[in-house]
């Protein structure tokens, strides 16, 4: 039996001075790796992952690494990825600089993994695909909701049988996004309402909306999608007011080939009246379920009540009352972190990792086709990606 080593591996974190590369992707993920000592792989290997910070403001990025312990960060990418100690590159920048920079990485030979939406169209981002494929890294795309507790509690619950045929799916996703008017600031960046600066909650979510129904429910073989714009004016980091060209809400309807009917709710112009900011209710012949983030509710036929229309009265039946909760029956760490467990694994031992670029360029042609029946009025076909 070989004996087990240690693999230290040097990561090019890219745009990780932004909320969700700060928060998910350093501090709870490749840092939370660190502390507890590397991730285990199955032939008993230790990987540690070295991170090196890059992006465009020094002043961030030093006092970034500072506050993380972390030695490493530069402005400097192609000095970076020059380093042959860099073995991946991950990208966490705004979408429309992704590409360039994940190329650039490929060209470098280095292992690219990065944040979803994975190009600004499907064109590109099959195009990563391919010259990642062509040159043989390995890569991936954060695909992060997959690993939420509430959902591996739901695909659970459809692995084992509990909804018989399944029905139907709602899903309802967002909250309410100040506008920077009143008092309170706004809690996400302007540029997601700026469709010149790549935003819109189109493109932000149905790619995460694809991947969820994908690898939970079935393929997708058509959909109709209707955005809006609510919100006409909001104002931006400098207190300046500037008028939105991006759509701030999405109502979209998949239609699976196995029959099962998808719908989804996105907004970022919603008070939220339940319990998560994301629920998912899958209705069966057996049984039914809604499944937050952490939290998944169940109702078998066998709890099922009998309802009567009669708007007369109070109802007799507290509905609430009948549904109990799915047992936590692991312990469930971050989901950003469980997936780079998962690819550093891949990378250093060839361990399965399903979630590749093409997958990336699922959800951008989902997007895509969004936005055409938005245009157009009307159901578009999903073609499969060749």
């Amino acid at each position: 039996m070989a004996t087990p080593k240690t693999h230290h591996v040097g990561i090019v974190m890219n745009g990780v001075t932004g909320r969700m590369g700060t928060n998910q992707h350093l501090i709870r993920s490749i840092c939370a790796i660190r502390r507890e000592g590397g991730v285990k792989a199955a032939n008993g290997d230790t990987i540690i992952p070295e991170p090196v910070l890059v992006g465009r403001n020094p002043a961030k990025l030093q006092e970034l690494a500072t506050a993380q312990g972390i030695e490493k960060w530069t402005t400097d990418l192609d000095a970076a990825l020059d380093d042959p100690a860099n073995t991946i590159y991950f990208d966490a920048q705004t979408t429309g600089r992704r590409c360039d920079a994940v190329k650039k990485a490929i060209a470098k030979g280095k292992h690219v993994y990065c944040e979803k939406p994975t190009a600004v169209d499907s064109a590109g981002a099959l195009d990563l695909y391919r010259t990642a494929r062509a040159a043989g890294v390995k890569n991936g795309v954060v695909q992060d909701k997959l690993w939420l507790p509430g959902l591996v509690k739901l695909k659970s619950l459809i692995e084992t049988g509990f909804f018989g045929e399944i029905l139907s799916v709602r899903g309802e996703f967002g909250y309410w996004v100040f506008d920077g008017k009143g008092p309170v600031a706004p809690q996400r960046p302007s540029w997601n309402y700026k469709k010149e600066e790549d935003g819109g909650i189109i493109s932000d979510m149905l790619c995460h909306w694809q991947y969820v129904i994908q690898n939970l429910f079935g393929e997708i073989e058509s959909l109709t999608c209707l955005g809006a714009t609510h919100v006409k004016e909001r104002v931006d980091e400098d207190g300046k007011v500037y008028k939105c060209t991006a759509d701030d809400s999405a109502y979209a309807t998949f239609a699976l080939k196995n029959g099962v009917i998808v719908h989804f709710n996105s907004s970022w112009t919603t008070r939220v009246h339940r319990e998560e900011l994301l629920t998912i209710q899958v209705d069966g012949t057996k049984g039914s379920a809604v499944a937050g983030l952490r939290d998944c509710k169940i109702q078998h036929e066998s709890q099922t009540p009998r309802p009567t229309w009669n708007p007369d009265i109070e109802s007799p039946i507290k509905f609430l009352d009948g549904w109990s909760r799915a047992p936590d029956w692991q312990v469930f760490d971050n989901a950003f972190k469980v997936q780079w467990e998962l690819f550093l694994k891949h990378v250093v031992n060839d361990e399965p990792f399903a979630w590749t670029l093409l997958e990336g360029a699922k959800g951008v042609q989902l997007t895509e086709l969004a936005e055409k029946s938005w245009k157009k009025r009307a159901w578009v076909d999903v073609e499969p990606l060749q």
